[in-house]
């Protein structure tokens, strides 16, 4: 994981000229602009130039044309660029990205469909409409795209970029760039295995009850495939039996696309078969979104034994999961997986590569059996950030764990570059900041204090500087009383296997074992947000006084005097276990400073719940389910969880039904690239409660564009309409105006509903920007702002915050501007 500069970016635009080879269109001239948007981890972003594609101001570009003024005072100006022997196209110095837009025309002698391929850019915007980039030139996310008569117009956000246009041979087909798959390991239950490929739509209709055949050495088996709309691409699972390898090798598997019984298309894949004890790949199934995830495995050697220990590994940025399993010899007392973060860049392992990592975990335990007293946490680089910040989240969950050659935080490493620095005096833009303090590993370093840690790094790492290995060290070492750390000499960023397979490591886990909770008796535990971190051991924080800002609890048990004391910050509902105390037990609760309460004791599985009021705590009941509370406690970002599905309107404009369905796909092809991930997007008239139900829903437009709200939205303090915002008591009127937030599912327990909004399509316009998928972005549980913030930053958000325990606009944790 490379140390991005923290210089300008440079990008380029292209034009018409081209060469033709074999249906493809590479795109070999063009015109550049640097230093017009700014898109960091946070809510906030501005973009001058989709601020004047959105405002209908947006001249056709041309060499020499003046474009406006950076945000330093110069002059910008269109500069043409001009391919290289790889098509690759790069303004002067090369490019980084410092916010600039590469522009392209194609002049088309019909309406027909094509695929769009470019290489190394955040985003697309093709005649006006939004699609997913391929930031790291992967090479694999081909966008269909409707070319119309005449010049068609793309501006690209990127690097230095290679951008091609293909003419497929048919409308709908699989395609096997992107596969997720096992390996089959004899031996093992190999008679109903799962594979995902992409299926590429670039039809004008919706493919509804399709199927896709597969067949191993004459094993077949048919899977039914979910809807993909028009001119959209998904990734789809489909089942195989591999029971016909029985001995290690590669075998070819046909995947047979089918309408009803017509064959549509036809790919053959290669399966690899391993030996039982190689490394290998398993899929699984997500809950995060039913897409088909996969982990890897270092199996334990020279045999399997249930109750040994397990490592979870965690790898760096652009590491496949099968790759660092395979750097790890097997150990001979446990069983090494490694999870995906669900890209080889992914989510930093934070958002849904936190999740990634606790469904493998779960995954692993439930397959592998350990020790639970013998589970430990391991990464490198970007993993090395994994295992700080997991480690710091989830304390109670490893015997010790080892940092190689990692840094803490995004934001201290230069990958959390944002509009709003941590010096900032503006209290919207400290509460916009506030919605990331989960990331700030530093602010959890006590968290730390009851597992070992190991601290591997290169002397000589110019990719993470050994500075942050020195950083830790030096933070650590003022309290941590089993902290091991050893510096590589010369080592660079990778110095080989033993980079992350370093035995030492595997020494100092081996003498660590995680206490049972009985045996630990004092709590020191701190979360910014008890939706992603709320307990430790017996100790649980349900509720904050203020969301997001740091909570604390420093708790000491006494079973034999039946007490437990101690101090909290930013604490309103606690949770206790009580189950080590006996039933008929009076226990004494002091907690800071205030009048004890007692608690008698029912039963072996007791829980106690304390509320703070006007600084005094007392008993409560169980808080009730739609409250806020672990499982369901916010941000806006929340509700891109539990299966969601994205909801478009349809009762709108022309317009403003095409921003929402554009949106929609837009937001697929980001989760897609991103995270591995398969969405289902359905419109409005079809969705139901009771057919969804527990399952996220991201709805947008407004109540008159989407038939889903007041279904959903009824009763939200939030309501967009066309041409007005009213929330907490105050109405803002125009068409401009646009809006995120989170609301709590009714009819659920778990999810939430998350709206994409504006009041007209300049403010649907202004929410197309969906930096939400970036990992570690900070959002609020709300942010109303006008069409000028993407000129003018913060000056133009309107409202922002939290709502309070009980989702209502109270209290002071939002701001609003008039």
């Amino acid at each position: 994981m490379r140390k991005r500069n923290s210089g300008l970016l440079i990008f380029s635009l292209l034009i018409h000229v081209f060469s033709f080879s074999q249906n493809v269109y590479h795109f070999t001239q063009g015109l550049m602009i640097n230093s017009v948007s700014r898109y960091g981890r946070e809510a906030l972003y501005t973009d001058q130039l989709a601020y004047k594609l959105y405002t209908n101001t947006m001249k056709r570009p041309a060499e020499g044309d003046s474009f406006g003024v950076s945000r330093n005072g110069q002059l910008i100006k269109w500069q043409s660029v001009t391919g290289d022997s790889l098509n690759r196209l790069r303004g002067r110095g090369g490019f980084r990205d410092g916010g600039g837009y590469i522009y392209l025309t194609y002049s088309s002698n019909k309406e027909q469909p094509a695929l769009l391929n470019i290489k190394g850019n955040s985003a697309i915007i093709f005649n006006g409409e939004p699609h997913a980039g391929d930031a790291y030139a992967s090479g694999w996310l081909s966008i269909p795209v409707k070319l119309k008569k005449g010049v068609n117009e793309i501006y690209v956000r990127g690097q230095n970029i290679i951008a091609d246009l293909i003419f497929p041979d048919k409308p709908v087909f699989l395609d096997t760039g992107d596969p997720t798959l096992p390996f089959i390991v004899p031996g093992h239950p190999n008679n109903d295995l799962m594979g995902a490929v992409v299926l590429i739509n670039s039809s004008g209709k919706t493919i509804k009850g399709w199927h896709i055949k597969s067949n191993i050495g004459g094993k077949e088996m048919t899977t039914d495939i979910p809807s993909v709309p028009a001119m959209s691409s998904r990734k789809i699972i489909f089942h195989f039996d591999g029971t016909a390898a029985t001995k290690k090798g590669q075998y070819e598997c046909t995947i047979t696309l089918l309408d009803k019984t017509t064959i549509v298309d036809e790919k053959k894949i290669a399966i690899d078969a391993v030996d039982p004890t190689d490394k290998y790949s398993n899929t699984f199934i997500s809950t995060i979104d039913s897409s088909l995830q996969y982990y890897a495995v270092t199996p334990q050697a020279p045999s399997f034994n249930t109750g040994a220990a397990l490592f979870l590994s965690v790898h760096g940025a652009g590491v496949e999961a099968i790759g660092q399993a395979r750097a790890y010899h097997s150990k001979d007392w446990g069983t090494l997986v490694a999870a995906t973060n669900r890209r080889p860049r992914g989510f930093n392992w934070e958002d849904w590569g936190r999740l990634d990592a606790l469904e493998v975990l779960a995954i692993a335990k439930e397959k592998f059996k350990p020790d639970p007293q013998h589970i430990y946490l391991t990464g490198h680089s970007m993993g090395g950030h994994g295992t700080w910040f997991l480690g710091a989240t989830y304390p109670d969950k490893w015997a010790a764990i080892a940092a190689c050659s990692g840094y803490p935080t995004l934001k201290g490493y230069g990958s959390a570059d944002g509009l709003i620095p941590d010096s900032s005096s503006s209290p919207l833009e400290q509460l916009l900041l506030r919605s990331g303090n989960q990331s700030d590993v530093i602010k959890l370093v006590s968290n730390y204090k009851p597992i070992g840690v190991y601290i591997l790094h290169g002397e000589a790492d110019k990719v993470v500087s050994v500075n942050y290995a020195r950083q830790m060290r030096k933070l650590l070492g003022d309290f941590h009383s089993d902290l091991s750390y050893y510096e590589y000499p010369n080592g660079e960023h990778w110095f080989g296997d033993q980079s992350v397979d370093w035995k030492p490591i595997f020494d100092f886990f081996k003498w660590h074992s995680l206490a049972v909770d009985s045996a630990v008796n004092t709590i020191d535990f701190i979360t910014a947000n008890p939706g992603i971190s709320s307990s430790f051991r017996w100790a649980a924080i349900r509720q904050q006084l203020h969301p997001l800002q740091f909570s604390r609890v420093q708790l000491k048990r006494n079973k034999a005097a039946k007490t437990i004391s101690g101090n909290t910050e930013n604490a309103r509902i606690l949770k206790l276990d009580l189950r080590d105390f006996n039933a008929g037990d009076l226990v004494k609760i002091t907690l800071d400073g205030s009048a004890p309460v007692e608690y008698k004791v029912t039963s072996s599985t007791d829980s106690l719940f304390l509320t703070r009021n006007n600084n005094k705590w007392e008993v409560t009941s169980v808080p009730g389910a739609y409250a806020k509370g672990p499982d369901r406690y916010g941000t806006f970002k929340d509700a891109f969880n539990h299966d969601m599905i994205f909801v478009y309107g349809t009762t709108g404009t022309k317009e403003e039904n095409e921003w929402s369905f554009n949106k929609a796909r837009y937001d697929a092809e980001t989760w897609y690239y991103r995270g591995n991930g398969a969405v289902d997007i359905i419109p409005d008239k079809e969705f139901s409660l009771e057919k969804y139900k527990d399952r996220g829903v991201i709805v947008y437009g407004n109540s008159n564009t989407n038939a889903a709200w007041k279904t959903v939205l009824n009763d939200c303090p939030i309501q967009v309409e066309r041409n007005k915002i009213t929330a907490g008591g105050k109405t803002w009127e125009g068409d401009d105006f646009a809006a995120y937030f989170v609301w709590p599912l009714r009819n659920s327990s778990i999810a939430s509903v998350g709206v994409i909004s504006g009041t007209g399509i300049k403010g649907m316009n202004a929410a197309t920007a969906n930096q939400y998928f970036a990992g570690a972005s900070g959002f609020p549980d709300f942010m109303i702002y006008k069409l000028n913030m993407l000129q003018s930053g913060a000056n133009e958000v309107k409202m922002t915050g939290f709502y309070d325990n009980d989702w209502q606009l109270s209290g002071n944790d939002f701001i609003q501007n008039d």
